[in-house]
């Protein structure tokens, strides 16, 4: 459970930023080759300065860059600024006053448990009801963006000589050119996990079919994400059923009250919780509470979002013990590798300990491709 002390907020900034990706990234619903996104700035009475970030995610969450700020700037700014509360208490007023806007929501929301964590000495996975340990550390994956058999190959053998030993493949096309895939990618690094990501590509009877087709042919899946349409609970519940592998839902689970949805459909065996989906991380805490409630496990991962928000993300695994899987390697695929601290990942994530998110403070002038 969160626990922190009263603050009051006496300022809120934004800003763009925009950086280029070290190879495009692409999903089954779309293609990224550089990410703009808003960095947020809220300052404490006390003069302390936390920060947030959100990446621009028009085909998820609807929300471009310059709407991020233009939210942050404008109705947001205006619920918080010279009032006194809590994280959770700033989140609940965010979410009044925009309805949606979960990216920027986010921004704000991580910028003031940075804040306070830095005023109260405190590193935010132990605001969260978690703690710091040194050595505690998640096996990370890298992702392997959906493209033709013989990159997705490269790609694999790229992220296993940087230490990844779980490879996260974007799937979601033509069924037959998907397991072609995923045996380029196996006969690249035949030790490699994968997990698999189909983006809501598929039927759910062609989900059956293409999972079983994996299960007979030995290919060593561990988890399968979002195989269906978001909407499609029914569906998603017949792909359990029969799946040889267990099911993850990540665009099915925005909020707690859609995990409640999925886990009385009886349609995933985990959730994917991410902070550009619930706004909030108190939001995150409580679904992956609702998780642990109902013997589900979870994930957190990440869209293509800088560091800011991804280790906040990190902060938010280690609070939970249902949250059993991460997905945080975006910072991996960003030019810029600003700011330091937070958190490294190398195949293994671990936090760096430090107040706050433990990161140094991004400034404009650190990154040459803001807009």
């Amino acid at each position: 459970m969160a626990t922190t002390g009263s603050h009051r907020i006496v300022r809120v900034t934004a800003r763009l930023h925009a950086c280029p990706l070290l190879r495009p990234f692409v999903t089954a619903q779309r293609r990224t080759e550089a990410v703009a996104y808003a960095v947020c700035e809220v300052q404490l009475a006390d003069g302390t300065v936390g920060q947030g970030t959100a990446a621009e995610t028009v085909a998820v969450t609807g929300e471009s860059a310059e709407s991020v700020v233009a939210n942050l700037t404008g109705p947001l700014r205006a619920a918080v600024e010279g009032v006194t509360g809590t994280p959770d208490e700033f989140a609940q007023l965010a979410r009044r006053v925009v309805d949606g806007a979960s990216s920027a929501r986010g921004a704000l929301d991580v910028a003031v448990w940075d804040a306070i964590g830095k005023a109260e000495g405190r590193a935010v996975v132990e605001l969260l009801g978690g703690s710091f340990d040194p050595e505690a550390a998640f096996d990370s994956d890298m992702t392997v963006s959906l493209e033709d058999p013989e990159t997705m190959a490269r790609h694999a053998r790229e992220a296993v000589a940087d230490g990844y030993r779980i490879l996260k493949v974007k799937l979601g096309g033509d069924t037959a050119e998907d397991v072609e895939r995923l045996h380029a990618v196996v006969a690249a690094e035949p030790e490699v996990r994968l997990r698999i990501d189909a983006n809501q590509g598929w039927s759910p009877e062609g989900a059956v079919t293409m999972l079983q087709t994996m299960h007979d042919e030995g290919l060593p899946i561990e988890v399968v994400e979002q195989p269906v349409a978001k909407a499609d609970l029914q569906g998603m519940a017949l792909v359990r059923r029969e799946s040889p592998f267990p099911i993850m839902a990540d665009e099915s689970v925005w909020t707690a009250a859609d995990a409640q949805r999925v886990l009385a459909a009886e349609a995933a065996d985990m959730l994917n919780i991410k902070l550009a989906k619930t706004g909030s991380l108190g939001e995150g805490l409580k679904i992956a509470q609702l998780a642990q409630d109902a013997g589900v496990t979870c994930m957190v991962g990440a869209m293509m979002e800088p560091k800011i928000g991804i280790t906040a993300a990190a902060h938010l695994a280690f609070a939970s013990p249902s949250i059993t899987m991460v997905d945080l390697d975006p910072p991996a695929w960003f030019a810029s590798a600003l700011p330091a601290g937070g958190m490294v990942d190398d195949g293994r994530l671990r936090l760096l300990g430090g107040p706050g998110l433990g990161l140094d403070m991004l400034r404009p002038e650190d990154d040459p491709h803001r807009g």
